[in-house]
C-alpha cells in the first residue's frame, strides 16, 4: 500500500469513526462526550479524543495511537478509556470498539451479574451478556474486568458504568451496542410488571439460535 493509499484509508476510517460517535449521541446512547469509539487501521488505532464534542470533530482532527498506546497522530488527547480499547485489540480480533453509557443497559448493570436470557439475540453476542465488576473509569482494573466479562463474547456490561462491544467493523460494533441496549430495555420492561416474571430462554435454546445464525443473511 502506498503512502497515499494509507492516508486515504485513515481518512475514511476517521470519517466513519466520527459518524459512529455522533450516532451514539444522536440515538441517546451517550450524553455529551461520555462514551468513546475506536477503529483499527493496520497498526494504527484511531480513537475519539477526550472531552471534545463530536460535532466539533473534522477531517483534520484525527487522533491515533500505536498498539502500545503511544500517540502517533493528532493534537487532541486520546480518550481517557484508552486502556479499555487497547485491551480489546490485544486480546481479540476486533477491528472496532464502541463504548457507551446507554441508559437501559447501564440500569441492568446495577441489578444483575448477567443480562437474563430475555431474547434469542443474546446468541448474536456470543451468549449471555456478563457484567464486569465496577472499577474506576480509565484504569487497567476496569480493562481487566472487562476482558473477563468479554471472554467468548462480543459485548459486555460495565457495572454502574455502561456497555462495551466490538466487531469486525464499526457498523457491526455499533449494531451490537444497539441490540444490547434493546434487550436491556426489553428485560427491564417485562420484569417491571407487578406479580409477573418474564419467561427466559434456556442455554439449549440459545445454542440452537447460535447454530441457525451461522446461516443468517445473504450468501456470498
Amino acid at each position: 500500500m502506498t503512502d497515499q493509499q494509507t492516508q486515504d484509508a485513515i481518512a475514511r476510517a476517521w470519517r466513519d469513526l466520527v459518524d459512529t460517535a455522533r450516532r451514539t449521541a444522536a440515538e441517546g446512547l451517550v450524553v455529551g462526550t461520555s462514551g468513546n469509539v475506536s477503529v483499527r487501521v493496520g497498526e494504527l488505532i484511531l480513537v475519539t479524543p477526550s472531552g471534545v464534542p463530536y460535532e466539533r470533530l473534522g477531517p483534520g482532527d484525527a487522533v491515533g495511537v500505536d498498539t502500545d498506546g503511544r500517540q502517533v497522530l493528532g493534537e487532541f488527547t486520546p480518550t481517557s478509556e484508552l486502556p479499555l480499547h487497547l485491551a480489546v485489540y490485544r486480546s481479540t480480533t476486533a477491528q472496532a470498539v464502541v463504548h457507551t453509557h446507554a441508559v437501559h443497559a447501564t440500569a441492568v448493570s446495577t441489578l444483575v451479574s448477567e443480562l437474563p436470557l430475555i431474547h434469542y439475540m443474546s446468541a448474536a453476542l456470543g451468549g449471555p451478556v456478563r457484567v464486569a465488576p465496577y472499577a474506576l473509569y480509565g484504569t487497567d482494573e476496569l480493562a481487566e474486568g472487562m476482558l473477563d466479562a468479554l471472554r467468548g463474547r462480543s459485548a459486555c456490561l460495565l457495572q454502574n458504568h455502561g456497555t462495551v462491544t466490538h466487531g469486525a467493523t464499526l457498523a457491526q460494533a455499533y449494531d451490537r451496542t444497539a441490540q444490547l441496549e434493546w434487550m436491556a430495555r426489553l428485560w427491564l420492561t417485562a420484569s417491571s410488571l407487578p406479580g409477573r416474571t418474564p419467561s427466559l430462554l434456556s442455554e439449549e435454546q440459545l445454542g440452537e439460535v447460535g447454530e441457525k445464525l451461522k446461516g443468517y443473511g445473504q450468501k456470498p
